[in-house]
């Protein structure tokens, strides 16, 4: 078995070491002798996202965001849009999950249009949302409990009908209102959690992977690791979290 790995703008979305977030997925598939192949999308890149069986989006900082729009809107936003509408697997991490949105306002009103892909929209704050939190995956998620680190000014909202991929137990998440955090539309797996996010948290790589090889192979199972550091490294934040 391989997967197809698009990592899409490595050079200017990987803040907090999200691009962390592909080695994870690289190594927990070969401790299970599964291949994968990773292609890179840098700006400029004309490659469309047609062989992908799982998509890498990371965070940037806003004038980042601003910077791609128009290699943006060369087409990787066409490629997106049907990638998700097809099913691909996409893990994207605040402006990657910002991104996949209708748009983004500023808090001085400037409106960036973004890709459109799911049915979601950020206004930018006056106030930073900043620090380590704590949310619950949805049961459509998995139902696991998550640590992650999130920064940022925009409040994103979903549109009707479009479900979170989970709700938080401590820290500000999607807005810092009504409670939910991140997106999970089609087989998009979008959040705030920058960290990298993967690898404290294996029990989300697994539903990541899981949902990839089940679409392209019809794999219901996977092998299980040894993840006793992973998980004593996620209970000692999440306790502090908790409290």
């Amino acid at each position: 078995m391989e997967l197809n790995l698009y990592h899409l703008y490595p050079d200017v979305l990987n803040l907090y070491g999200d691009r962390g977030n592909v080695l994870c997925l690289r190594r927990r598939l070969a401790w299970r002798g599964i291949d994968v192949r990773v292609t890179e999308l840098p700006i400029g890149a004309s490659d469309s996202l047609a062989g992908a069986d799982l998509v890498f989006i990371g965070g940037g900082q806003d004038f980042e965001q601003e910077a791609l729009l128009e290699d943006l809107h060369r087409g990787k936003d066409a490629s997106l849009r049907s990638a998700v509408a097809d099913g691909v697997p996409v893990l994207a991490i605040c402006g990657g999950y910002q991104m996949l949105g209708r748009y983004y306002e500023t808090h001085e009103g400037v409106r960036c249009d973004f890709v459109g892909a799911i049915d979601l929209w950020t206004v930018g704050g006056a106030r930073r949302m900043i620090g380590n939190y704590l949310f619950r995956c949805d049961e459509h998620s998995g139902g696991m409990e998550v640590v992650g680190f999130e920064n940022h000014s925009g409040r994103t909202y979903l549109g009707e009908g479009v479900q979170p991929l989970g709700r938080v137990l401590a820290g500000y998440g999607n807005n810092g209102e009504d409670g939910t955090e991140g997106v999970r539309y089609r087989n998009v797996f979008g959040t705030y959690s920058h960290g990298p996010l993967l690898p404290k948290n294996p029990a989300l790589c697994d539903r990541l992977l899981l949902t990839a090889l089940e679409r392209k192979y019809g794999v219901r199972e996977l092998e299980p690791l040894d993840d006793a550091a992973e998980q004593h490294a996620f209970e000692e934040m999440a306790a502090r979290l908790r409290h």
